[in-house]
């Protein structure tokens, strides 16, 4: 019996989790703080639930890796007085940097995980069945 099509998604995603993971290892930065300033290069000044919602973690989470990231230097988050105690993002310069050279080895990483497919043929799928699955729930 072939393995059901869900389970299969789960398992890719543990490779792709493990090989980024290994990928940015070497710019002492977690899957999460990459995530989470890809977010924030897309979108500056989003709040802390918002690049919760983007990154795929708990608002809890994602205090503690803003709070790694602010302590490095890679983030600020500023007092907004129109919007109570919710301190929006930022990339700092050395978060761009750090960042674009982080791309590299994601790019290459998934360059070697998918060595042999038609990236904009999977990307198209992967697209649709993201935005058919958004659109019944």
């Amino acid at each position: 019996m072939e393995p059901r099509v869900s389970y299969l998604v789960g398992r890719l995603d543990r490779v792709v989790r493990r090989q980024l993971a290994g990928a940015l290892g070497s710019h002492g930065l977690s899957l999460q703080e990459y995530t989470t300033l890809s977010v924030l290069r897309a979108r500056t000044g989003l709040s802390n639930a918002q690049l919760a919602r983007r990154s795929l973690i708990t608002p809890q989470a994602m205090n503690e890796v803003l709070a790694r990231l602010e302590r490095r230097g890679l983030v600020l988050r500023h007092p907004d007085r129109t919007r109570g105690r919710i301190r929006p993002a930022e990339l700092t310069g050395p978060g761009t940097r750090l960042l674009a050279r982080a791309d590299e080895s994601v790019d290459a990483a998934e360059r070697d995980l998918f060595a042999g497919t038609d990236d904009s043929r999977l990307r198209k799928l992967l697209v649709e069945t993201l935005r058919r699955a958004d659109d019944s729930h």
